[in-house]
């Protein structure tokens, strides 16, 4: 075991020290360590130094925890606290920097990327090898090799040549010159007056490489300029041609500091404007309730099958224009909208063989439901999806063109980035619209490594579709988070003066500033991070009296699905006020067009929406009737009786007689004809109508010909030849085999049950707490029988470090039945049924039929073990358990 006075020597001996809850946000902060969980702490230590697990954890890292990274990847190997401030905050001092450092180290230190005591500080090995600079991977600080570095396959006569033209004496070796020449450039004073007398050419070329990068290009006959520099050793040669600034003149020159702009604290978002919260409230529920009835317009227009399936998978590019058409919207509005009801499991393929989109038998389900719970599901839906409706149009990596309700469309960043800014919003006063451009300011300063610092990166057209999506679907009015919206996301009520407070979970920082940055009990940077339990290595090692300085928190952590359904409750609850009440009647005008004044209830809508036309919608939706629209309720079951009711018992005004009269004359004329399948055919009991039909030119295309006096044939299919007829001006309708009337329904097509796409995780998931706290205890407990010292045994084969105990069956029995009766403890190798190998600490209880009852130290319970299953067995040392 290690010693927790002795300062550690490996990562593995500084988690050892550390207690459960610091191993609990390492953790969860990096859910990658425990898929599947070590089986000690050796081992979370070297697969916490894996390259991809500590690329993903740099790149979740933010700009100023980046930064300090980078600051000590240029430091010594170890490097001091005071050595890394010098760094981050320069020769003047920083208040801010000073102030923000000892969380960032604490970040560093929570995630395992820096470990050891503030006077003997090492970051990582793969992180600093990721971190430090060279001229294949230039570092963000801009600083090149140190002299040392480069100075490598330098000649010693050369490196004795530019100690002696520095002023320095020769020394006997090259390493003693390096020391000399090093020493130099890192005292300020002597670097002041080595200076003082360069050229001012000189000076010039100095400071154009000062930031970076670092490397120039020289001739085999330098200038003047540079040769005073080459001499000096101020610049150095890499290559043929290649000279390069080394580390240490590039620091004096910067006073010390390793970035050009440190930047401790998180850019504030703005706000761009201010409305009443009852205004952003009201125009946000009005704006939900568009999305509403937009998705039911949508899946109503894909009643009877909609579009095709693409043999790749998706929506062609023409079907997706005749749905924008459709819907009134341009064409990436109509794939947001769609995408949405494909996300909240509304709409999906059939899979026939004329594979098609149609409604799932969810959408029934989700349109007897309130209008508030119906928005919430869209919205619970849209928060959590990783499909991306604004990737559209675009490229994927063969070239091919992403279509909507196609493959290649999960972005599995855009939940995290969709929920951060609508935190980032919730952190703004009440009815405060942020300014675009500070938001992603924001997020570029929270995940700097993401992606290439430009406009069209993925993460910024994330966060600009965020934004704009919010607004279509009513999570925001007028760009402000409304109070639904609020409460979607679980944040806390707003306290006195518009400002977030109350109850609810912890949104991190306030984003109108650093002026409320402090740590949070939730977020993976909280207080474990600021102190001395999560960070010293022992009881003698004392924090500074700095790291007490308050600093930002990181973002809040997502919310469970439990807390996510109350939050989604919640909003439902919030939005049911402001939506308009359903109105259970029409106002018929004699222009044959009637006019909703507002939302209309479910079966009167859906009776409408059959019998006439919607013709424009807004405030108030107005509905034409056509002789087309009136076939379509008679072809749907209805009579003209029953129509002339319905209209009489929904309409505020009479109904106007040429409404009437339309009814009863197309109510006529119906079913007059009759069209089966033969291909096709045509009865009717009038020949007369029928020979009319045959002298039309208009039915040369349908290729009828007579079968008998009341029978036509056709060529055409029947779905041809009713739209012929009808074309013609007649009114037939559809019959079955049986000769009965075909009853037609708008909804009579829907798809099997399918279930929601699931969203494509960005790595892996944030374990719960449950799942925290046995991972801890089981790598607590395989740590206890790794490290656990055993008595030496000429019966157990020599091992070493983490390998399991070797010794017979015929041993392995004595053994444990001599600690029955003397009750010791036990070390032993288990390998369980799936062929898992781990060591555990027992006291043996009992001994019989093949197998030992023990009470297990690791597990903390009592177990039975088969004995063929335990590779071997030692003795522990005195007074370990």
């Amino acid at each position: 075991m290690s010693d927790p006075a002795t300062p550690p020597r490996s990562l593995a001996e500084d988690l050892r020290v550390r207690d459960d809850a610091s191993l609990t946000v390492l953790l969860r902060s990096r859910p990658d360590l425990i898929t599947p969980v070590p089986t000690d702490l050796t081992q979370l230590a070297t697969r916490a130094g894996t390259r991809a697990s500590v690329v993903r954890a740099l790149e979740r890292l933010d700009r100023f925890a980046l930064q300090t990274a980078e600051a000590l990847a240029v430091a010594a190997d170890p490097a001091t606290y005071d050595e890394l401030l010098a760094l981050m905050a320069g020769d003047e001092g920083d208040p801010a920097v000073t102030g923000a450092l000892p969380h960032a180290l604490g970040t560093l230190r929570e995630q395992a990327l820096v470990w050891g005591a503030d006077d003997r500080l090492r970051l990582v090995r793969t992180a600093r090898e990721l971190l430090t600079p060279s001229p294949q991977h230039p570092s963000p600080t801009g600083l090149g090799p140190t002299v040392q570095e480069a100075t490598a396959g330098m000649s010693p006569g050369r490196i004795q040549e530019i100690v002696t033209t520095a002023g320095l004496p020769s020394t006997h070796d090259a390493v003693s010159a390096v020391s000399a020449l090093t020493a130099l450039f890192t005292d300020r004073t002597r670097m002041t007056a080595l200076l003082a007398d360069a050229p001012e050419e000189s000076r010039e070329v100095l400071a154009r490489l000062v930031w970076g990068p670092p490397y120039g290009q020289v001739t085999a006959d330098p200038a003047a300029r540079l040769r005073w520099l080459l001499d000096r050793g101020l610049l150095l040669p890499t290559a043929p041609g290649t000279v390069v600034l080394p580390r240490e003149v590039a620091l004096y020159l910067r006073s010390g500091r390793a970035h050009r702009a440190t930047e401790p604290l998180p850019p504030p978002v703005e706000p761009a404007s201010t409305h009443g919260p009852q205004v952003v409230d009201t125009t946000a529920a009005g704006q939900a309730y568009t999305a509403l009835a937009t998705v039911e317009e949508l899946l109503k227009d894909w009643h009877e099958g909609g579009p095709a399936v693409l043999r790749a998978g998706g929506l062609s590019v023409r079907d997706l224009k005749r749905t924008a058409v459709a819907l009134d919207v341009p064409e990436p509005v109509a794939a947001f909208w769609t995408e949405l009801a494909y996300a909240a499991g509304l709409l999906a393929s059939d899979g026939e063989a004329d594979e098609r989109f149609a409604a799932t038998p969810a959408y029934d389900e989700w349109l007897e439901q309130p209008a508030a719970e119906r928005w919430a599901r869209l919205a619970e839906s849209w928060l959590a999806a990783t499909r991306t409706a604004g990737v559209v149009g675009g490229r994927d990596a063969k070239d091919r063109t992403l279509s909507a309700l196609g493959p290649g469309l999960d972005r599995s960043a855009a939940p995290e980035v969709r929920h951060r800014v609508l935190t980032l919003l919730a952190g703004l006063p009440q009815g405060a619209s942020p300014a675009p451009e500070s938001v992603l300011a924001r997020l570029r300063w929270e995940r700097p490594l993401r992606g290439p610092q430009r406009d069209d990166d993925l993460r910024a057209r994330l966060a600009r579709w965020t934004l704009n999506e919010a607004e279509l679907l009513g999570v925001t009015g007028r760009g402000a988070l409304s109070a639904h919206g609020r409460a979607l996301l679980g944040a806390p009520e707003a306290g006195p003066g518009g400002k977030p407070g109350g109850r609810g979970r912890s949104s991190g920082p306030s984003a109108t500033g650093p002026t409320a940055a402090t740590t949070h009990d939730t977020t993976p940077a909280g207080p474990v991070a600021a102190t001395p339990s999560a960070t010293a290595t022992g009881p003698g090692d004392k924090l500074p009296v700095h790291h007490e300085h308050p600093s930002p928190a990181g973002p809040p952590e997502p919310l469970s699905a439990a807390e996510q359904a109350v939050a989604s409750a919640a909003a439902a609850r919030l939005l049911a006020p402001l939506l308009p009440e359903p109105l259970d009647h029409v106002l018929l005008q004699a222009d044959l067009t009637a006019v909703a004044p507002g939302p209309l209830r479910r079966p009167l809508a859906d009776t409408l929406g059959v019998l006439a036309d919607v013709e424009s919608k807004g405030g108030a939706t107005v509905y034409r009737f056509t002789p087309g629209s009136v076939r379509r309720a008679l072809d749907a079951g209805r009579s003209a009786s029953d129509l002339h009711a319905f209209l009489a018992e929904h309409s505020r005004t009479p109904v106007p007689q040429p409404l009437a009269y339309l009814i009863d004359d197309v109510a006529r004329r119906h079913g007059h004809l009759r069209v089966g399948a033969a291909s096709a055919y045509v009865r009717c009991d009038d020949d007369a109508v029928l020979n009319e039909i045959l002298a039309d030119k208009r039915a040369a295309g349908l290729r009828l010909r007579r079968l008998a006096p009341t029978v036509l044939a056709a060529q055409a299919d029947p779905a041809g030849l009713l739209e012929g007829l009808r074309a013609m001006g007649f009114a037939p309708a559809a019959e079955s085999a049986e000769g009965d009337v075909l009853i037609t329904r708008a909804d009579a097509h829907r798809t099997p049950p399918r279930s929601a796409p699931e969203p494509v995780p960005d790595g892996p998931p944030t374990p719960d707490a449950t799942l925290l706290a046995a991972a801890v205890r089981a790598i607590r407990a395989g740590d206890l029988a790794s490290t656990t010292p055993r008595k030496p045994s000429g019966a157990a084969t020599a091992m070493t470090g983490g390998e399991l105990p070797r010794t017979t069956p015929a041993e392995t029995l004595a053994t444990m039945q001599a600690a029955v009766l003397t009750g010791e403890s036990l070390w032993i190798g288990y390998v369980n049924a799936e062929g898992s190998a781990s060591q555990r600490v027992i006291a043996p209880v009992r001994v019989e039929g093949g197998f030992v009852t023990a009470y297990d130290h690791t597990a903390d319970e009592v177990r039975t073990y088969p004995l063929h299953r335990i590779t071997g067995v030692a003795e522990l040392a005195d007074d370990q358990i």
